[in-house]
C-alpha cells in the first residue's frame, strides 16, 4: 500500500509505525465495512439492525457519493444482484460498477461535473415513490462531490465559500453547517425529496465523534442548525462570504427561505441511517498489529482535533512521559490517535497538509527516540498528493529550516526533501486521520 515504504522503513520503529498505518487503512476499506453490515437472506435485506422485505418494493436504487462510495456500491451490487434497478454515485476515482452509474468528481472543491452528476441523482430521487427503496451511500468527501447550489447560487459561490472556510481553519462541523444551507441536497434535503420512498442510509464516517448530520453535510439526516448558525460561522472566524452567499443566508435567517428539515419533520418517518465504518475501526486494527509486534498499544482518542502543529505537542509529551516513567504504559509502546486536525493557512504557496504539519511540529518538539507518523486514510493529506509523513527527531537535522517551513505552511516541501512523506495514492476510503507514535524500549 505504501509505495515508498522501503525508503521510509529506516529501523524497527519506523517499520512498526508503517505496519500500523497499513492495517488502519485496510480495516477502513469500504468493502470490508459494507460486508460486515449488509447481508441478504432470500428476499430479506439486512442493513445494520434494520431489515427490508425486497418483495415490498417495485424499484431499488443506489445513489450517493464520497471517496469510498464505489467500494460500498460494489458490495451492494453483489448482494442485490438482479433486484437492483440502477442508480448513480459520485466518487473521487473511477470505479468499475455494473448496474449503478459512477461519475468521477472533484475534491475538495466542487466542480461542474460534480453538479451535473448531482442533478441527475436528485432527478432519480425525485422520481422515487412509496414503492421505492433508496439505498443512499454517503462517505467522506461527499460534501464536495455531491454539489447542488441552492436558489440563485452558482458553483463559483460554493467554490469560493469552501475555499475560505477551509483556509480559515474552520472545523468541519461548522464548515458543513454552512454547506447545508447552500445546497438543495444537504442538511436533510435528500430525505425530503425522496419522500414517501423508504430510505436506508449507509454512512462511513469521516468526522470526529461520528455526528451523522455532519458526515457529508447530512443529506439524509435531520438538521438542527439554522441559517443564523451558518452566518455565525463567518462572524466567529472573521471571514467574509461571497455577496450572493450572504444574501442567501440572510434570506433564510429572515424566513424568506424555508429552513432545512428538523428532527421532528415527518420527512424522516421512512428513513433509517446506518453507520457502517469509522475511525475507531482503523485504530483498533492498528493496535492489534502493534501488539502482535510486541509493543503495548494504547488508543488515546478517536476525537483528535485542533490546529495540527499545536495538537502534536501533547501527543509528543505523552510519548516522552512513557519513555521517562513508564506512564501511562511501559515501553516498548505504541500510542494511537485519530480524528481531524486543521491548518490555518498564513504562508504563501506552501505545500503540505495537517498530517505533515503535525509530524514536523512533533519531531521539532520531541527530545527522545519516538517515531511519529500521521496520515489521512484517504491517501491525500489536505490538498497534497501524499498521505502524510513519518519522522523522528534525528530525521530533522536542519531545525532552523524546518521551523521556517512550518511557519510558512510549507511542511510538505521540507519533509519531501528529507524523504519523510508517506505515499499511498488514493486509498478508496476515508475515516479521518490516523496518528502513530512508536516509543522504543531504550533500557535494553
Amino acid at each position: 500500500m505504501i509505495r515508498n515504504r522501503a525508503e521510509l522503513a529506516a529501523d524497527s520503529g519506523h517499520e512498526v509505525a508503517l505496519d500500523c498505518i497499513e492495517a488502519a487503512v485496510d480495516a477502513a476499506a469500504p468493502d470490508v465495512a459494507t460486508r460486515s453490515a449488509v447481508s441478504r437472506d432470500g428476499q430479506t435485506l439486512t442493513v445494520g439492525e434494520s431489515t427490508y422485505d425486497l418483495d415490498e418494493y417495485g424499484d431499488i436504487v443506489v445513489v450517493g457519493g464520497g471517496k469510498a462510495a464505489g467500494g460500498v456500491t460494489r458490495v451492494l451490487e453483489s448482494v442485490l444482484g438482479d433486484s437492483l434497478g440502477g442508480g448513480h454515485i459520485v466518487a473521487k476515482q473511477a470505479v468499475d460498477t455494473e448496474t449503478v452509474r459512477c461519475t468521477v468528481g472533484d475534491h475538495p472543491l466542487p466542480s461542474d461535473r460534480n453538479v451535473e452528476a448531482t442533478v441527475d441523482i436528485l432527478d432519480a430521487v425525485d422520481a422515487a415513490d412509496a414503492d421505492t427503496l433508496v439505498l443512499f451511500v454517503l462517505t467522506g468527501g461527499a460534501s464536495a462531490l455531491l454539489s447542488a447550489p441552492a436558489g440563485d447560487l452558482t458553483l463559483a459561490d460554493l467554490q469560493t465559500t469552501t475555499d475560505r472556510l477551509l483556509d480559515g481553519g474552520v472545523p468541519i462541523g461548522e464548515v458543513n453547517a454552512v454547506r447545508k444551507h447552500l445546497s438543495d441536497l444537504k442538511g436533510g434535503h435528500i430525505a425530503r425529496r425522496a419522500a414517501p420512498a423508504t430510505v436506508a442510509g449507509l454512512l462511513i464516517s469521516d468526522v470526529v465523534g461520528n455526528d451523522l448530520s455532519t458526515i457529508g453535510s447530512g443529506p439524509s439526516v435531520p438538521d438542527e442548525t439554522t441559517y443564523a448558525d451558518a452566518l455565525g460561522v463567518f462572524e466567529r472566524y472573521d471571514l467574509s462570504p461571497p455577496p450572493a452567499v450572504r444574501d442567501h443566508l440572510e434570506a433564510g435567517r429572515d424566513g424568506r427561505i424555508p429552513e432545512t428539515p428538523f428532527p421532528d419533520d415527518p420527512t424522516f418517518d421512512r428513513v433509517a441511517n446506518h453507520l457502517i465504518g469509522d475511525n475507531a475501526t482503523a485504530l483498533d486494527a492498528a493496535a492489534a498489529v502493534a501488539q502482535e509486534a510486541g509493543y503495548d498499544p494504547l488508543v488515546l482518542t478517536s476525537r483528535l482535533r485542533g490546529e495540527a502543529r499545536e495538537v502534536a505537542h501533547p501527543l509528543v509529551a505523552i510519548a516522552e512521559e512513557a519513555a521517562a516513567t513508564g506512564t501511562p504504559v511501559e515501553p516498548p509502546a505504541v500510542f494511537l490517535a485519530g480524528g481531524e486536525t486543521t491548518v490555518t493557512v498564513t504562508g504563501d504557496g506552501g505545500r503540505g497538509g495537517p498530517n505533515q504539519e503535525l509530524v514536523l511540529s512533533g519531531a521539532l518538539a520531541h527530545d527522545g527516540d519516538a517515531v511519529i507518523a500521521a496520515v489521512d486514510t484517504d491517501g491525500e493529506d489536505g490538498s497534497s498528493d501524499v498521505a502524510g509523513a513519518i519522522a523522528d527527531a534525528t530525521d530533522v537535522e536542519d531545525r532552523e529550516r524546518a521551523r521556517e517551513a512550518l511557519l510558512a505552511n510549507d511542511a510538505g516541501t521540507y519533509l519531501s526533501e528529507i524523504g519523510a512523506t508517506v505515499e499511498t495514492g488514493p486509498t478508496g476510503t476515508n475515516v479521518n486521520d490516523v496518528v502513530v507514535l512508536v516509543v522504543p524500549d531504550t533500557s535494553r
